[in-house]
């Protein structure tokens, strides 16, 4: 601009862009907005475009961008497109992380939480993806050792691998299942027994094994009802829901190895472990059924004696 009656002073630009004369002197300090010139008397005068550039640092500065990258941005030594696509990165990391603390509160306000639960839900949501991953990873590392990799169960091994990224809006029960499950998997009773499912499940005689001599959804329908009406394993009423299961005339040596056979693959720890994976993908939820394998156990083997 050529003619100075068309600058402004900095109590004028104030009064133009709504910012306070103190803000506008603080960014001129600093190098932000620099005066155009100076009038005779020193005060500092500042053309219309000055305007423009107070809005584009005002909207700047309240999109979370500091100083130092605005003034970067106003001389051209990265673009407005850039910044933005860091500030995103920045975001989404303080959403996720203020999610997963959000989450972790709602946790705790139940009555019966404890300080010790507090404290490990927070140690756990805090984890990242890949060491959340190597958890259950080291677990199905340790359980399928050794077996065979060609086994007919052997794909199970990659099903349990299955840890999802925690979604960014954590419910309370997806941060309580990846609790519960941190937790179980480093519980030795569990170890153990997902060990000895995985290692009989490999054995090179099941490969060749007759199939049982049961159908399973006939032991959660019958099994299943005599658990629901309070019937014992052992008595009479017991005996009669039994034999809807297997073959009344099935030896008691053979009942007695079939109940060890299906207690090698019944575990209500191992149940779980897949209910709380399937919480973490969002699956649908099932209806546990290991209890009811453990009435058809006992069964078998009152029926055996």
């Amino acid at each position: 601009m050529n003619d100075r009656d068309d600058l402004l002073t900095i109590g004028q630009l104030a009064d133009r862009t709504g910012l306070p004369v103190r803000t506008i002197r603080f960014w001129s300090d600093i190098g932000v907005i620099p005066p155009t010139c100076r009038s005779a008397g020193g005060y500092r005068l500042y053309d219309a475009e000055a305007a423009v550039r107070l809005d584009l640092v005002r909207t700047l500065r309240e999109l979370g961008l500091d100083l130092d990258t605005v003034r970067k941005v106003l001389t051209s030594r990265c673009t407005v497109a850039e910044v933005a696509q860091a500030h995103v990165r920045a975001l989404d990391v303080q959403i996720r992380s203020l999610r997963l603390r959000r989450a972790v509160l709602r946790s705790i306000t139940r009555p019966e939480s404890t300080t010790e639960e507090m404290i490990l839900m927070n140690r756990m949501a805090r984890l990242s993806a890949r060491e959340r991953q190597r958890m259950i990873d080291d677990f199905v590392d340790r359980t399928f050792d050794g077996t065979d990799a060609q086994a007919p169960g052997a794909h199970i091994a990659g099903l349990m691998r299955g840890l999802p990224e925690l979604p960014d809006d954590l419910t309370p029960e997806q941060a309580e299942a990846w609790l519960e499950l941190a937790d179980l998997v480093a519980d030795t009773g569990f170890q153990e027994s997902a060990r000895r499912m995985a290692v009989a499940g490999s054995a090179p005689e099941n490969a060749s094994r007759q199939p049982l001599p049961f159908d399973s959804a006939l032991v959660v329908e019958h099994a299943g009802s005599a658990v629901a009406a309070g019937v014992a394993p052992g008595s009479a009423e017991g005996r009669a829901f039994l034999d809807r299961i297997v073959d009344p005339a099935l030896p008691a040596e053979d009942r007695g190895r079939l109940a060890d056979e299906v207690e090698t693959f019944t575990d209500r720890r191992v149940e779980r472990y897949w209910q709380l994976m399937g919480v973490l993908n969002g699956n649908a939820p099932f209806a546990p059924v290991a209890h009811v394998f453990e009435w058809f156990i006992a069964a078998l083997r009152a029926s055996g004696n």
